[in-house]
């Protein structure tokens, strides 16, 4: 399978972490693209209309677009424990927290265009205080959800891997400090950052408009 890849995209990091975790990353051909809302990148717009990242092209030839659709195809594919519980409960405890990552992402995204990407002369500070507090909310949620004492055992749900690879893009770029006085949030990301998923795949480089 070829995973098209950017590697300072929260959404493909989350997809290479799971792939990781579920123990098939060595079955996925990365490639890194370079995208971007005000460039054209032909390779992944013959994939993913949507011209994003990240997009699997299954070994059936099959295309896949969007990070969660990617993880649950993903996580068919292997024998061990599922990152998308089966159980009810579980299982949209899971995804609820993966929504709520992906929320603070896009959030952190428009936070950056109002403060560094966009012309100066074109920045809103109503987007970036109101996109701001969504962060700030959420994380605030967090704190209260998340069990620092008891960080993920031996394979953490989609939740917890949507969530530290995004609390590391808001840390990477600088967004917003979410450890100020969240002591167990800030634990549990400590936490899960040991993880050699999350070692094998750090953000790095710049975003190219």
């Amino acid at each position: 399978m070829k995973l098209f890849y950017q590697t300072h995209s929260p959404y493909a990091r989350k997809v290479l972490v799971a792939a990781h975790e579920m123990g098939i990353d060595h079955r996925l051909e990365v490639i890194h693209q370079e995208t971007s809302p005000t460039r054209c990148n032909e390779e992944v717009f013959a994939f993913n209309p949507l011209g994003k990242v990240p997009v699997l092209i299954c070994d059936d030839g099959l295309e896949l677009f969007d990070s969660n659709v990617i993880c649950e195809y993903l996580d068919g594919m292997h024998q061990g424990q599922k990152l998308i519980p089966d159980e009810p409960t579980a299982r949209f405890h899971a995804l609820r927290t993966q929504a709520l990552a992906q929320g603070i992402a896009d959030a952190g995204i428009a936070v950056r265009w109002e403060t560094e990407r966009r012309p100066a002369s074109k920045r809103w500070r109503p987007m970036q205080v109101g996109q701001m507090q969504k962060i700030i909310s959420a994380c605030d949620f967090l704190e209260h959800l998340v069990d620092a004492d008891n960080p993920p055992g031996a394979t953490p749900h989609i939740g917890d891997i949507a969530l530290a690879t995004t609390l590391s893009w808001i840390e990477f770029r600088s967004v917003y400090d979410f450890s100020a006085a969240r002591p167990r949030l800030s634990s549990w990301y400590e936490r899960m950052c040991l993880r050699p998923s999350m070692l094998a795949t750090p953000l790095s480089g710049d975003t190219r408009d």
